[in-house]
């Protein structure tokens, strides 16, 4: 990643988590139809978009910690942005999920 922009680095936290938060609403719609197996099943998919999303994000973290000065960017600031609202979307997709399968549609 060390000859990698931070623009390019930013669209791949953003290809990254925009996929992740799409599988995760594919996955309450499944849900929302019935079908616990594939609402699980896209839940897991979308955590390993995620969890790449999160990788991405930590190495330039570690970068800058290494003493390597990352240079504010409002895409980067956007790639945050979706990084965390797609983790705060999973979760509670994820309990959604279970009021489904607890009270039925």
């Amino acid at each position: 990643m060390v000859d990698e922009t931070l623009e390019m680095i930013a669209f791949q936290i953003i290809s990254n988590v925009g996929s992740a938060k799409s599988i995760a609403m594919e996955a309450l719609y499944a849900a929302k139809e019935g079908d616990f197996v594939l609402a699980e099943e896209k839940l897991v998919e979308s955590k390993k978009y995620l969890v790449e999303g999160h990788k991405i994000h930590t190495s330039l973290i570690q970068r800058e910690a290494a003493g390597n000065k990352v240079e504010f960017s409002m895409l980067f600031m956007h790639a945050e942005d979706q990084l965390m609202s797609t983790e705060t979307i999973s979760e509670l997709v994820k309990e959604m999920i279970e009021m489904y399968q607890r009270f039925g549609k």
